[in-house]
């Protein structure tokens, strides 16, 4: 089902993204985030939603479905480098800034940083091109707001 847009992502002169393939995207790395400790729990999954409704104007049935179409292309994606790679290619920086925020809501939702989310969250800000302050930033933004 996918196939063709992982094709297109992964490409190696990728056109920036439509902003429903950008959705897309940055949602399935959202799951990739939330699977990392191999227990995609129904609050993650719950908080994946309220990011995606809030972050593009979803309905919850909307988000929903988001969600599940993102958990089909995160499992046939490839590798989380050349994943991220691809996505820092085709999307501008402010909405790739814009999702490590999302990220850092979605790992610090439990309350607690999982060494395998934090791992995984500073590989994909430095493959985003993300830099390192600007993340921190990020996280401190979200860990102020909770």
């Amino acid at each position: 089902m996918f196939a063709d847009f992982l094709r297109r992502l992964t490409a190696p002169a990728t056109d920036p993204l439509s902003g429903d393939d950008a959705r897309l995207a940055l949602t399935a790395l959202l799951v990739r985030i939330a699977r990392a400790d191999e227990d995609y729990a129904q609050a993650e999954i719950d908080r994946i939603d309220r990011i995606t409704a809030r972050r593009y104007g979803l309905s919850p049935f909307e988000a929903a479905r988001l969600r599940s179409d993102a958990e089909t292309l995160e499992a046939e994606a490839p590798d989380t480098v050349k994943f991220t790679n691809a996505i820092k290619t085709a999307i501008p920086y402010e909405q790739r800034l814009a999702v490590i925020e999302s990220l850092w809501e979605l790992a610090l939702a439990d309350g607690q940083r999982d060494d395998a989310e934090d791992a995984l969250l500073r590989t994909v800000t430095r493959f985003l091109g993300i830099s390192d302050m600007d993340s921190a930033l990020a996280r401190q933004r979200i860990e102020q707001a909770t």
